[in-house]
């Protein structure tokens, strides 16, 4: 008990990383669900009423930020999964912290992909509906353009200003569609890097199975030694046991002869 709070008092020494890990470890993953509900919350408006810049800004900057929090907590989560067993300490117990921290991790990943797959779905939806506006719009100018240029001067003029302001307005969209586009790619690379992540998870939860099965295997080999130990214990009893029946054999034996020598003296001396 003194060596353990001796770790947790000094803020050091290896009892004292594996909390240290295991709380920002499980805050992460408290910050990522909490990020992934805000993130719902956005995605349900895009393609709406309040669908705007701003909105889709937002969405951007919580799942960028979330998506950094995920990879920063999958270094943790190696870095504690590796980390000694203090002794005294009980190594079942902290095995089994791993695993815990590693299964709501997954989980919180799970529900942070779909989120960005739902998000990524709806502005694709919305992008090409914003693209089918501003084609609509386009044609109308340009149809619009071509009967103002049968009238007078005055209205060719008025035409020209227009079409300046149709063509300025249609080149702030088309950057605005490109921006939503540029987005959308970020959006899928961020869904890649996640992908990337479960993959690490994936490796992590492999090795650990590997620890387990050297494990399994030691004691496999601890028992055939002690296997092989009782029988070298059973064969040397058996060795005990006949060399003493030798020994009562021999010694019935020469009692025998004893006594057959004694009788011979004993009967020559009365004749």
């Amino acid at each position: 008990m003194d060596g353990v709070s001796s770790y947790q008092s000094g803020g050091g020494g290896r009892n004292g990383d594996l909390h240290k890990y295991s709380h920002s470890i499980g805050s992460n993953i408290q910050k990522i669900s909490q990020n992934v509900k805000s993130m719902q919350q956005l995605v349900n408006q895009l393609g709406t009423d309040q669908d705007n810049q701003q909105l889709r800004a937002q969405l951007h900057q919580v799942q960028h930020y979330t998506g950094g929090l995920a990879k920063d907590t999958t270094v943790e989560l190696r870095t504690f999964k590796s980390l000694p067993v203090p002794p005294g300490q009980d190594t079942r117990t902290w095995h089994m912290q791993a695993e815990r921290l590693t299964r709501e991790f997954s989980q919180a990943l799970n529900d942070f992909q779909n989120a960005q797959r739902q998000a990524a779905s709806k502005e694709k939806e919305a992008l090409k509906k914003a693209r089918a506006d501003s084609d609509a719009q386009f044609f109308d100018s340009r149809q619009g353009g071509a009967l103002l240029d049968l009238g007078d001067s005055e209205n060719k003029g008025r035409s020209q200003q227009s079409q300046m302001q149709i063509q300025m307005e249609q080149e702030q969209e088309m950057q605005a569609l490109q921006e939503r586009e540029s987005q959308i790619r970020q959006l899928e690379a961020n869904i890649m890097d996640v992908n990337q992540i479960f993959k690490d998870l994936a490796t992590m939860v492999h090795e650990q199975g590997e620890v387990v099965d050297s494990i399994e295997a030691n004691v496999e080999a601890a028992q055939v030694h002690v296997s092989q130990a009782s029988t070298q214990l059973s064969e040397a009893r058996q060795y005990q046991n006949k060399a003493r029946r030798k020994k009562v054999c021999l010694f019935g034996i020469g009692l025998v002869v004893l006594t057959v020598l004694i009788l011979i003296i004993v009967l020559s001396t009365k004749n």
